[in-house]
């Protein structure tokens, strides 16, 4: 399934009965749709739709004079909505996947029918005093990224033992994002990603004005964090809980990758919340 947007276009897939309110699935930095695979297996009555994002997976890249900013997701993911008609989606959004559908549901509410969250809450913010910093790294980060090679690997499976030793997860788990993240080359395998996901952000939010996007959220919202999930997100949690209007906040075993790992217990809690 590919969807056409104006300057590239979106792969993904579609699973469940093909009507009813959509579910869109949005994964996390440097994975891709097929994060979403094993919780697919438990939401059946769902009609999911998994992309994977502008530089990610199977998705094209973004043209030579572009960049990867945060915000350009907004827009992608609200172009891609209007023009496949779908009234009001259902969104489930991993890590940065769960802050883009944030921020979506922030300014285009009529967009977001519910919301969740899985190991994410809030943004990821910058410091007003840290600007000059952050814009001269980007740039630096900018001239650097067409110096560098991907790693290449003799197989998938080599590719894949390569992203478990950086991960909190299993061989199994590695080789589900794997064989959708890699493209074949001539001496093996490489990643499909573009490099240029890598660089740091020219820009970032401010505390005052993530705030505001938060409260700003009229749907309801179900966050699932781990246990044993990423530190930034229990962080999060003190800080970005008293924010929504309407949030259900609740813990399901392992780590970041929860939705990989513990399917059943992440689906369990994603029904409750959208079928109920």
């Amino acid at each position: 399934m590919t969807f056409a947007l104006p300057a590239l276009s979106l792969a993904g897939w579609q699973q469940g009965p093909a009507t009813g309110t959509v579910t869109l699935c949005l994964h996390g930095w440097l994975d891709n749709a097929d994060s979403f695979l094993p919780l697919s297996a438990q939401l059946t009555e769902l009609n999911l739709v998994a992309i994977d994002l502008p530089g990610h997976g199977q998705s094209g890249h973004r043209s030579a004079d572009a960049h990867y900013h945060f915000l350009d997701w907004i827009y992608d993911v609200a172009t891609l909505i209007k023009q496949s008609g779908w009234q009001q989606v259902n969104i489930i959004g991993h890590s940065m996947g769960g802050m883009i559908g944030s921020v979506l549901a922030a300014v285009m509410p009529q967009l977001v029918n519910r919301l969740v969250l899985i190991d994410s809450l809030g943004l990821v913010t910058g410091e007003a005093s840290k600007i000059t910093e952050q814009i001269r790294t980007a740039i630096q980060h900018r001239w650097q990224s067409p110096l560098k090679q991907k790693p290449v690997y003799n197989d998938v499976q080599s590719a894949a033992l390569a992203r478990q030793s950086q991960s909190d997860f299993d061989f199994a788990t590695a080789l589900i994002l794997t064989q959708r993240g890699t493209r074949p080359c001539a001496e093996g395998v490489t990643w499909s990603a573009d490099m240029r996901l890598r660089e740091s952000s020219a820009y970032r939010l401010l505390l005052p004005q993530v705030t505001q996007l938060l409260q700003d959220i009229r749907c309801p919202v179900l966050a699932i964090l781990a246990t044993d999930g990423l530190q930034m997100m229990q962080q999060a949690r003190q800080h970005y809980q008293h924010c929504y209007r309407q949030l259900e906040l609740t813990e399901v075993s392992g780590g970041h990758h929860c939705h990989m790992t513990q399917p059943e217990q992440t689906a369990k809690a994603i029904r409750q919340f959208l079928l109920s």
